[in-house]
Order: structure tokens, then sequence, then C-alpha cells
């Protein structure tokens, strides 16, 4: 997401935090609107329905390949922790778990105050929450991405959004957009990120008035 002062909000361990952090920022869009100190927003192989990510991510394939090791990775993080997370949860009950969903509802969602792991998925989700941001956002998916499933893209919710642009591509996987026969240097995902920071800060007011951002902040 992109501040008046830039930063830059980067996308594996590492990786499926700072989906999640995707997912976050959105959700905060939604909710502060044109107070939300964002001048834009890009977001790059999102999750948009995070319980059919869940189910995308236990099928046999990509569990084997993806969930396993992340649900891994997350249980040894809280036994790394143990001695501070005993005190909220049943650790051992948690480190039992084999998929992220399994985790998000022994530990995840507990740990936040949620009274099930669905009313979590639906909170956190945010498809359906686009129509209330109020700054240009360009959001990035991959039809083959196993982490955000094409079934999730929110193409019907965005076709009424001036402000918001959901690109789609038939590969990239997750966050793997390469380009070229031989796919060296930069990748088209740091290509397009490039492009869009640039011209968000050279033209803002072309921007704004593509996306209606004046008319919606003032009402008119």
């Amino acid at each position: 997401f992109i501040s008046k002062t830039p930063v830059l909000s980067g996308i594996s361990f590492c990786l499926f935090f700072l989906l999640r952090c995707h997912m976050v920022l959105l959700n905060y869009l939604a909710r502060k609107r044109s107070e939300s100190g964002m001048v834009a927003g890009i977001t790059i192989s999102v999750p948009w329905d995070a319980q059919k990510s869940s189910d995308s991510m236990e099928e046999p394939l990509n569990w084997l390949l993806f969930n396993k090791y992340l649900t891994s990775g997350l249980c040894r993080a809280v036994t790394r922790h143990r001695k501070i997370l005993e005190k909220v949860v049943d650790v051992d009950y948690v480190l039992k778990a084999r998929t992220i969903r399994e985790f998000d509802e022994r530990f995840t969602s507990l740990l936040f105050g949620y009274k099930s792991c669905t009313d979590y998925y639906r909170d956190a989700s945010p498809d359906k929450k686009l129509p209330r941001t109020a700054v240009p956002i360009l959001c990035l998916n991959a039809a083959d991405d196993p982490f955000s499933p094409q079934t999730a893209f929110p193409v019907n919710i965005v076709q009424n959004l001036p402000n918001v642009a959901l690109l789609l591509t038939a590969h990239g996987g997750h966050i793997a957009f390469l380009q070229g026969l031989f796919p060296r240097g930069e990748s088209y995902m740091e290509r397009l990120f490039g492009q869009f920071v640039q011209a968000v800060f050279e033209y803002p007011k072309d921007i704004e008035k593509a996306c209606s951002i004046k008319e919606e902040q003032t009402g008119e």
C-alpha cells in the first residue's frame, strides 16, 4: 500500500503472514475510507475469500505442497513462545493442527476473540468490503493461484467500482508473475508495481478524477 510517505508492502513462510497483512490493509482501507492516510493501494495475490482459500489449500496436492509446510511453521512459532501463549490457549491442542484451518480454529480465532473460525474468516475476507474503499486500488491475481482460487475473485463487485482495478492473468501462480522466455531480472509484478507507484505520485489529480475520488469524498 502507498502512503504519502512512500512505504513498500512486500509480499513464503513470511509470505503467508504478508498475504494476511494485505487482507488486513484492504479491510483497513474499507473501514477508514478517506481517513486511512493512504493515497493508493496495490495488492499482489491477495486471498479474497478466506473460506474459499482454505478450501483450496486443503485439496490433496495443495495440502502436500503448501498447507502442510505452512502449518508446521505456524506450530513452530507457537512452540517458540509457548510459555506466553499457554496462558491463553491449549498449546498442546494447537500443535496437533495439520491444516491452516485447524490452526486458525484452535489458535488464531480464539486469540482474537471470535466465536468460531467461520466468523474469523468471514470478517477477514476483504472481497465484499471493497465498495467501502475510497482510494485508488490496483489488485493483481493469477487464475492458477492455489492461495487465492479463481472462484473467489470479486469480479462482479469490482465492475461497479471506479476506484478499484482487478488485473487477472491466466498464469502466475502465487506471486510468480515472471515474464519473457528466460525470466530473469525484473518480473511482471515488479514492473507493474513500479508503473503504478509512478503514476500515483506523478498524476494524482488525473487518477482521483478517473476514480471519482473527489466526488465521493465531498458528496458531489
